[in-house]
């Protein structure tokens, strides 16, 4: 059934979760070395943000992150709109509205998730912010919210975004519980529901249907796309990027094998060179890369050696280069129990 979703389908095949604290810009350019097709989301920024506060902080992003789109959170149609025209104006190739995030400080602000209950108000953002913008405009939702989980709600739900002409929906595949539940635990502890997710585009085949929750193996994502138009994933892409990677690698079958830690950590040189000459501190670049070398030997000692180096004053690229030393040490020490000895000595 994958491929039946209208024009666009390749740009939603596989996409990078917003996440927040996380899917900032230097993440982002970090996996992109990684992933050349798929689509990247920045986290969540709140509507009023980019209206009253420092725009370039919020929304600037390097011309090597396309396709990347912006995700949006708000409940006012005028603000939205006006968020949205910025954002494309800014250069994202899609606006995207927060419809899933179930914290209680989103929840006060009248957005996220508790939005599922009020279709007829996101349906009026999603018609001002379409109005607003010729990039695509789309909604990431649940499949429900506390005891409002039947596919039926659900189906409401998306036919009445829907009629404004929004034609593409990513749907986490667990419902939010509003009260009682952290965003972790509401993460993990709702149960997955990928057949509701798949029964949804099997009923709506004219709509471009993404899914997003728990998928770690490329097995099971190749699974997904038997079913929907694509995959959205999130902290499996964080933690393990070489995983996300495989995926990309999927949507061009006989591209290269990713490059490996060594050369990403050269394709990175120049971003963050350019970075730390702007005052970016090393350490908020690094973060994001401590997964490279997740499932490798020596990743332990990687993770170790540029968590220690990035939080110095004044830490320069040198420290990139010092913890892949210090990983590729490990592994050849790892190779032969002789020579791990002497560099225990």
């Amino acid at each position: 059934m994958a491929g039946t979703g209208p024009r666009g389908y390749e740009r939603v095949r596989l996409s990078a979760a917003p996440m927040m604290d996380w899917s900032d810009r230097h993440f982002r350019h970090f996996l992109r070395v990684l992933a050349p097709r798929a689509l990247l989301y920045t986290e969540m920024v709140v509507a009023q943000a980019i209206l009253r506060g420092d725009r370039a902080r919020l929304l600037d992003f390097d011309a090597a992150e396309h396709p990347v789109a912006l995700q949006l959170g708000g409940s006012d149609p005028k603000t939205l709109a006006m968020a949205a025209r910025i954002g494309a104006e800014w250069g994202y190739d899609e606006i995207n509205l927060n419809v899933g995030c179930p914290s209680d400080r989103v929840q006060n602000a009248s957005f996220g998730a508790c939005l599922m209950a009020r279709p007829a108000l996101v349906a009026e953002c999603i018609a001002a912010m379409r109005q607003a913008v010729t990039v695509p405009v789309t909604v990431k939702c649940r499949i429900g919210i506390d005891a409002d989980d039947s596919f039926e709600f659900l189906e409401t739900f998306i036919d009445t975004v829907a009629a404004t002409g929004a034609d593409t929906f990513i749907v986490h595949a667990r419902k939010a519980i509003l009260a009682g539940l952290s965003p972790k635990e509401n993460r993990e502890i709702p149960p997955l529901r990928y057949d509701t997710v798949w029964r949804l585009k099997a009923a709506r085949p004219a709509l471009t249907i993404v899914i997003n929750g728990g998928l770690r193996s490329v097995a099971a994502v190749r699974e997904q796309w038997r079913h929907v138009d694509g995959v959205m994933i999130g902290r499996e892409a964080y933690h393990n990027p070489y995983f996300f990677a495989a995926l990309d690698r999927e949507l061009a079958p006989g591209a290269p094998e990713p490059p490996g830690p060594r050369e990403v950590v050269g394709r990175m040189r120049g971003y963050v060179e350019a970075e730390l000459a702007r005052g970016t501190r090393l350490h908020s670049i690094a973060r994001h890369m401590l997964g490279l070398y997740a499932g490798r030997v020596g990743a332990r000692a990687w993770r170790r050696t540029l968590s220690e180096l990035a939080r110095r004053e004044n830490a320069g690229v040198a420290a990139l280069d010092d913890a892949v030393r210090a990983a590729e040490g490990a592994a050849e020490g790892a190779a032969d129990p002789a020579g791990a000895r002497r560099l225990a000595v």
